[in-house]
């Protein structure tokens, strides 16, 4: 099959090594990261820029199954559509995997006469330049890896690193001055929860406010909330949509889920891919270790566990990492709620040329916040040198929302006195 590539030619002639960016999911395209060429405007100069859509997403032939918005909440409709899904493509959807698409960007290298190049990859697609890495070395200048998934770590376990980024916010909170007006959020959070697994909740439609005629599951809530985390923007909008959900309004918190709902993966080959690769070597005791003492539980796992079940592709399993000498640039969020800091300090042992970039308060991918792509720019231009990282004490959380209005300039919100506080509660 033929593949997508776009390819933004550097502004000047240098011979330097072209930069290919690579998306994550699994599922998500590289054409959809057109927008952040702009980030490496600088790299650019000097550098061909290349984004390839990997068989089964964006333009070279999407495995989406027909979900382009919103997914169903019923597990049962959920898995009916997706197993219809796979056996009206069942050959297509054996056929991807990591070995496929890092095959196919080497045969892309060749084909557009591509010396050694260098990767740039976000969340899965740090999985995948890593395993290029590991299979193409040769072929290799060096890694910028943003949110790193290492090869040997099981990412979808991610109740752990959901709670940790949730204890996060909630201390960042706290050292806020008006944030840390809003009480004990957390512990609202908790009671909200509870009152959930009794009975599901009507929820308002974030863009009408009609309350919707099925409730939201709880599993569903809990990957609203675990969504939310991923970005510092949406995760300062969490303490004061919980604290108005535990008096009756779900309106903020809808307007959280408003903004995560659409979907951007081609979700056959997401299944395709983390359904023998992922899910095929966790156990169930390693879930209940994971989900031990969490808000998330095993809430994030549920759709995978019920989509590989109707989703039968062989497992594909990875051999362990060799040694490599590439430079490598890490770049992790200190409140990653799936791949945090400590993926890349203990997973990655055996990469002998590594800096290690750790933005405070920072969620999943972190390339667009303050100076990081200048950094990106400096190490590629000299990426054995130690980089200087003194304008990442510049990069702060964006202010929280304490009321309906939201924050005052600059973070420094103020509650109001008497009734006008509560005025949020009428959104």
């Amino acid at each position: 099959m033929s593949l997508a590539i776009m390819v933004a030619p550097a502004v000047s002639v240098s011979g330097k090594a072209p930069l290919y960016l690579l998306a994550g999911g699994p599922g998500q395209a590289a054409s959809d990261l057109a927008p952040m060429l702009n980030l490496f405007r600088r790299v650019n100069r000097e550098r061909a820029i290349v984004l390839v859509d990997r068989r089964g997403a964006g333009l070279s032939q999407p495995l989406d199954c027909g979900w382009n918005l919103a997914l169903p909440t019923d597990l049962e409709i959920f898995s009916s559509e997706l197993a219809d899904c796979y056996l009206e493509q069942k050959s297509f959807a054996n056929s991807l995997s990591s070995r496929q698409t890092v095959n196919d960007l080497e045969r892309v290298r060749r084909h557009l006469g591509h010396g050694k190049i260098t990767l740039w990859g976000v969340s899965w697609g740090t999985r995948t330049a890593l395993l290029y890495q590991q299979w193409y070395p040769e072929s290799l200048s060096a890694l910028v890896l943003d949110a790193v998934a290492p090869i040997e770590t099981k990412v979808f376990l991610t109740a752990r690193a959901a709670e940790d980024a949730l204890q996060t916010l909630e201390r960042d909170c706290l050292e806020d001055k008006a944030c840390a007006q809003l009480g004990d959020w957390r512990a609202e959070l908790n009671h909200l929860l509870e009152n959930w697994k009794v009975t599901a909740i009507p929820f308002p439609d974030p863009f009408t406010g009609v309350l919707s005629e099925q409730p939201i599951p709880r599993w569903v809530l809990l990957n609203v909330i675990r969504g939310a985390l991923y970005h510092p923007e949406t995760a300062a909008l969490l303490p004061y949509a919980i604290k108005q959900a535990d008096r009756g309004n779900y309106l903020p918190l809808s307007a959280i889920e408003g903004l995560l709902r659409q979907n951007t993966m081609s979700l056959g080959l997401t299944f395709s891919v983390a359904c023998a690769e992922e899910l095929n070597r966790i156990s169930p005791e390693e879930v209940a270790r994971d989900g031990a003492g969490t808000f998330l539980g095993n809430a994030f796992l549920k759709m995978f566990e019920r989509g590989c079940q109707v989703w039968p592709v062989s497992a594909k399993p990875y051999t362990k990492p060799e040694p490599r000498g590439h430079p490598v640039l890490l770049i992790s969020g200190e409140a990653d709620p799936i791949t945090p800091p400590r993926y890349a300090d203990e997973q990655l042992q055996y990469l002998s040329n590594k800096q290690h970039l750790v933005i405070a308060g920072g969620g999943h991918s972190n390339t667009g916040r303050g100076c990081i792509s200048e950094l990106i720019a400096d190490f590629l231009h000299a990426p054995d040198k130690p980089l200087e990282q003194g304008c990442m004490e510049k990069i702060h959380r964006p202010p929280f929302m304490v009321d309906g209005f939201g924050p005052a300039p600059g973070g420094k919100t103020q509650l109001l006195e008497g009734e006008n506080s509560r005025g949020g509660e009428h959104l």
